[in-house]
């Protein structure tokens, strides 16, 4: 399989022993072997992890320092003959000067020690009493050379680095180092430095590190966690990076502090990765993450890379850092484990029934307050749907109410029109008849058959020819139908396809693919089914139909049941739905999945189909996947044709498919390169 753009990465929280660098090594070595079984390419370790972190003034002791040095020495040679990267905290001395650094560390050779910017010297924390910063290394007056170590030859760079031997090795010091791992750059902050005015990593990130590191050590007080989990999370986010954090935990003196020792991997804002804090023994956290779809956020995001923070161009500033190759990363076999979880749904909001909640009201609202500013703003008098008792009509419906009653306007302003058709069902025809009813809008109802049947007789086909012509035409028909009577009633047409849809081109051209206004533009037929059962569980609940009483709630609850069809075919002996959609292009969860990946990661096809044999293990097996999944590239690129001309709709999530914003490609592309990965 090609490269799948995944780095593992591991967080090591050893349990510590003060001013003890021997039985500390001996730990921090156990857990590198532990991470390299896991086949992590990099296995981060606390600030000054070799010594533990509140040794206060043993700091001045010249025999600490040397144990220190004597234990990375132990490290450097546990580490020869393996692929793992080790950084690890340690207390360096440099020019007269302590440093508070972080080593990193690579089959028997330091590559690169990175030392700590902010030093906190408040409250609980007083490290300049110890330490120099890594100011130091960054300004132009400190005389110190501009070179670069590599491949065991100088060479001259503009970054700002010194040279420095330690631990019996010839190596570079500085802040400004960037680490590679084959397609994997990553820099190093150091606990306070993520806290600070400037983080370090704002511009490690604009230099080209897709990957921060931060070994901590961050104590823990009430509510402390949550913010500095915050502060990670957003740092993640801002930069668009992983971000790897690791702080101190068990062992640390709890003279006056306790360290509970967190561990987080986060990617982009969201997070990967923690561990459970107040451990009494040794943790550690493991994350795969995914580097490509970073690089590819970032090339979307080109106000990223515009500037630096100082406002000049960022490819000049990433000429002040000095880069560091370590080789290849860990062949790791991501596709025995893989350390991430996959979500199966990812258009559908997830997490606790409060934040459910709040995203599901957010999504409506969206459409709510589209519709109503469209609504407002052309002073219409009507808003006509055709309603035929599935999902995309009922959602496209009930934001449609939520509009009038927001504008404050009567609901029977709306304009519900029912249009049995061949296909229609009496289980649809009635959920559609008693929907409307319950939620006091005007209905009409208007038969197609009839109209259909001339229009057959008038163009010379068959009506028993149940082919493409057959089918658009009744799509056509109904449509010309909600056209009409919104100009007769001074109003416009709301229209009901969705984003799966769309995608998908399962749409009749100028038939349901136009509206005057789309409400579910953004909105994908997973989500679809999701918001209808929120609105019928929360906003709903009341209201009755005239003809057999059922309520609103139990109206929706039959609706989402109901198979998905556009009823064009006749029903069959038995009275019910015949034509199902998904029997035809392909279950509409696969597909909202190929589509989120496709649109927002760039995945390939191949990368896409691993995943999705991840996410729906158990569900569908390999061969199921690939056959759905070209069908969905297929369809994909031969229906563009279909998005270039759609009409206004609200952007709703991070996938849009109008060719206004989001989405603009050519109708002749051809799929060709991306079928080929899957042949």
């Amino acid at each position: 399989m090609k490269d799948l753009g995944f780095i593992r990465v591991a967080a090591a929280v050893p349990a510590t022993r003060v001013a003890d660098p021997v039985s500390n090594v001996k730990e921090i070595c156990r857990m590198t072997a532990e991470a390299e079984k896991a086949e992590a390419s990099i296995v981060l370790f606390p600030e000054l992890a070799v010594t533990g972190y509140t040794c206060g003034d043993l700091f001045g002791q010249q025999l600490l320092i040397d144990s220190a040095e004597a234990g990375i020495r132990e490290i450097i040679g546990f580490t020869r003959g393996k692929s793992v990267t080790v950084v690890v905290g340690t207390p360096v001395r440099f020019r007269g000067r302590l440093y508070n650094c972080a080593v990193v560390i690579r089959n028997g050779n330091i590559k690169g020690i990175v030392p700590k910017i902010w030093l906190p010297d408040y409250n609980e924390f007083y490290e300049g009493r110890w330490f120099s910063s890594g100011r130091d290394f960054l300004s132009p007056h400190a005389s110190i050379t501009g070179r670069m170590l590599a491949n065991g030859k100088d060479t001259v760079r503009e970054g700002w680095c010194a040279e420095t031997r330690y631990a019996g090795f010839r190596c570079n010091i500085s802040p400004n180092l960037i680490f590679g791992l084959g397609k994997t750059f990553f820099g190093i902050e150091i606990c306070e430095d993520m806290w600070s005015p400037i983080p370090p990593s704002s511009y490690l990130a604009l230099a080209g590190a897709q990957l921060i590191l931060n070994p901590s050590a961050s104590n823990d007080i009430l509510s402390k966690h949550s913010y500095r989990k915050s502060l990670v999370c957003q740092q993640s986010a801002r930069n668009v990076c992983g971000y790897v954090y690791c702080s101190s935990g068990a062992g640390e003196s709890t003279q006056d502090l306790v360290f509970g020792g967190a561990a987080m991997v986060f990617e982009n804002g969201s997070m990967l990765a923690e561990n459970e804090r107040f451990l009494a023994e040794s943790s550690m956290t493991i994350a795969d993450i995914d580097i490509e779809r970073l690089d590819t956020s970032r090339q979307k995001l080109n106000s990223f890379a515009a500037v630096s923070p100082d406002g000049t161009p960022s490819a000049s500033y990433d000429r002040l850092y000095s880069r560091v190759d370590l080789g290849k990363p860990v062949e790791t076999d991501f596709q025995a484990m893989l350390f991430r979880h996959v979500d199966a749904m990812p258009f559908v909001p997830s997490g606790n029934p409060e934040e459910t909640d709040s995203r599901c009201m957010e999504i409506m609202s969206i459409q709510t307050a589209g519709l109503a500013s469209r609504l407002r703003h052309i002073d219409c008098r009507t808003a006509v749907l055709g309603i035929s008792g599935g999902l995309d009509s009922t959602l496209a419906l009930l934001v449609t109410v939520l509009a009038f009653d927001r504008l404050g306007w009567d609901r029977k302003r709306i304009t519900g029109v029912t249009m049995p058709g061949y296909g229609t069902t009496d289980r649809t025809y009635g959920n559609a008849v008693d929907l409307m009813d319950a939620l006091g809008i005007t209905r009409r109802e208007i038969s197609i058959a009839a109209a259909c049947d001339r229009h057959f007789e008038d163009i010379g086909h068959d009506k028993n020819i149940h082919d493409v012509t057959y089918e658009n035409a009744q799509a056509r028909e109904r449509t010309q139908i909600l056209m009409d009577i919104a100009n007769q009633s001074g109003g416009i047409v709301v229209g009901t396809g969705d984003l799966s849809e769309l995608a998908l081109g399962w749409a009749t051209y100028n038939g349901d693919h136009m509206s005057m206004y789309g409400v579910n533009a953004s909105i994908p037929k997973t989500l679809v089914r999701h918001l209808v059962r929120w609105a019928a569980e929360n906003r709903f609940g009341t209201g009755t139909a005239a003809g057999d009483g059922r309520t609103v709630h139990a109206i929706l609850l039959d609706i989402i049941d109901t198979p998905i069809s556009p009823e064009l075919l006749p029903a069959g002996q038995d009275g019910k739905i015949s034509q199902k959609t998904e029997d035809i292009v392909g279950p509409y969860e696969l597909h909202d999945f190929f589509l989120y990946h496709f649109f927002r990661s760039g995945y390939a096809p191949e990368k896409i189909l691993f995943l999705a044999g991840k996410a729906f293990c158990g569900r569908y097996d390999a061969e199921t996947i690939k056959k759905w999944l070209k069908t969905f590239i297929r369809r994909f690129f031969s229906q563009q044709f279909k998005r270039s001309c759609l009409p206004d709709g609200p952007k709703v999530g991070s996938v849009s498919l109008s060719p206004r914003g989001d989405w603009r490609m050519p109708s002749d592309a051809k799929p060709d390169i991306f079928l080929s990965g899957l042949d």
